[in-house]
C-alpha cells in the first residue's frame, strides 16, 4: 500500500494491525507499545493536514509535532542544506535535525500498517483450519493429521470439544520475520450430529425402545455408551418417556469440571403388523387401565 492509499484502505490496514497487537489478544513483549503507536499513526493518517505534512516531511513531521510554524522553519533548513549550507540546529526549533538519521518509531509503525519492511522482530501470522469430528470423538478425544507450512502434524483433539471450539497449537502458524516468534495454529471444531444420540450442552440423550412386557414386568436391558455397552434395570410399570440417568456418562468438561450425564429415554414400542392373537391380547390389556389414560389431557 502506498502513501496515496485511500481513507478506506488506511482504515482496513489499521483495523487489521490493531487487532493483531491489541494487548487483550497479544501478550508478547512490546505488543502494547506497538498498539499505542498504531493509534498515534492512525490519528495522523486520519487528519488531512497532518497527513499532508507527513507526506511532505516524512518522520520529521512527527518530530516537530506537526507544528506548522516549525514546519516552515524546517523547510528553510532543508532548502539551505540543498544549497550547500551546513547541517545543524534549526532556529526556533529547540533541537537538531539530522535528515540522514534513521529509524523513527513512527515510521516503523506506518511500515506495519502498510506492509513495508520492518526493523523489529515480528511475530508470524496465526493460521485457522476447520476440523470435523464425530460425536464419539468429541466425547473420547481424537487425533488429526494436518498439513501446515509444508509439514505434516499430528494434533490432539481434547475431550469435550463442541462446534465452535478452538484448539490452539502453539508455534505452528506463520513464520516470524527478523527473529520474531512463529504464530499459532487454531483448529476450528465442527462436531457432526449422531444418528442416535442427542447432545444438549454436556448431557447426552439416547432413546431406548422396550417391549410392552418389559415395561410392565421389568427387565434387564443392554444399552450402548461411548465407553462400551452396559446393563440397566427397567423397573416394573415403567412408562414411555421416562428418563433414566447414567451419571458422568455424558461429555467431559473442557474446563476440567465434572462430565455431563447420559439420559436413557424409555420408549415403549407396540408390535408392528400384529396378528389377531396379539390384538386380542391387547384388548385384554385394555381392561387393566383403571382410569382413562387421557384424563388430564386438558389445555
Amino acid at each position: 500500500m502506498s502513501r496515496q492509499a485511500s481513507e478506506e484502505e488506511i482504515k482496513k490496514a489499521y483495523r487489521r494491525q490493531a487487532k493483531k497487537f491489541h494487548p487483550d489478544i497479544n501478550k508478547a513483549k512490546g505488543a502494547e507499545e506497538t498498539f499505542k503507536g498504531l493509534n498515534s499513526a492512525y490519528e495522523v493518517l486520519g487528519d488531512k493536514k497532518k497527513r499532508a505534512m507527513y507526506d511532505e516531511l516524512g518522520e520529521d513531521a512527527e518530530k516537530i509535532g506537526f507544528d506548522e510554524k516549525k514546519a516552515d522553519a524546517f523547510r528553510q533548513y532543508k532548502a539551505a542544506q540543498q544549497s550547500g549550507g551546513r547541517r545543524g540546529g534549526v532556529p526556533g526549533m529547540g533541537f537538531d535535525f539530522d535528515p540522514e538519521a534513521g529509524g523513527a518509531d513512527f515510521e516503523s509503525i506506518l511500515g506495519q500498517m502498510f506492509g513495508a519492511a520492518r526493523n523489529r522482530p515480528t511475530r508470524g501470522d496465526d493460521f485457522t483450519m476447520k476440523v470435523q469430528v464425530a460425536l464419539n470423538e468429541a466425547v473420547q478425544g481424537a487425533e488429526r493429521n494436518v498439513q501446515v507450512n509444508g509439514k505434516r502434524l499430528t494434533v490432539k483433539i481434547p475431550k469435550g470439544v463442541h462446534t465452535g471450539s478452538q484448539v490452539r497449537v502453539l508455534g505452528q502458524g506463520g513464520v516470524g520475520s527478523k527473529g520474531g516468534s512463529a504464530g499459532d495454529l487454531f483448529l476450528e471444531i465442527e462436531v457432526f450430529p449422531h444418528p442416535l444420540i442427542r447432545r444438549e450442552a454436556n448431557d447426552l440423550y439416547l432413546d431406548v425402545p422396550v417391549t410392552v412386557a418389559e415395561a410392565m414386568n421389568g427387565a434387564e436391558v443392554t444399552v450402548p455408551t461411548f465407553g462400551g455397552n452396559g446393563q440397566v434395570t427397567i423397573k416394573p410399570g415403567t412408562q414411555s418417556g421416562l428418563n433414566m440417568r447414567l451419571k458422568g456418562k455424558g461429555v467431559p468438561s473442557l474446563e476440567g469440571g465434572p462430565a455431563g450425564d447420559m439420559y436413557l429415554v424409555i420408549q415403549v414400542k407396540i408390535p408392528e403388523g400384529a396378528d389377531a392373537a396379539v390384538k386380542k391380547a391387547a384388548a385384554e390389556l385394555e381392561k387393566g387401565y383403571l382410569e382413562p389414560v387421557r384424563k388430564n389431557l386438558k389445555l
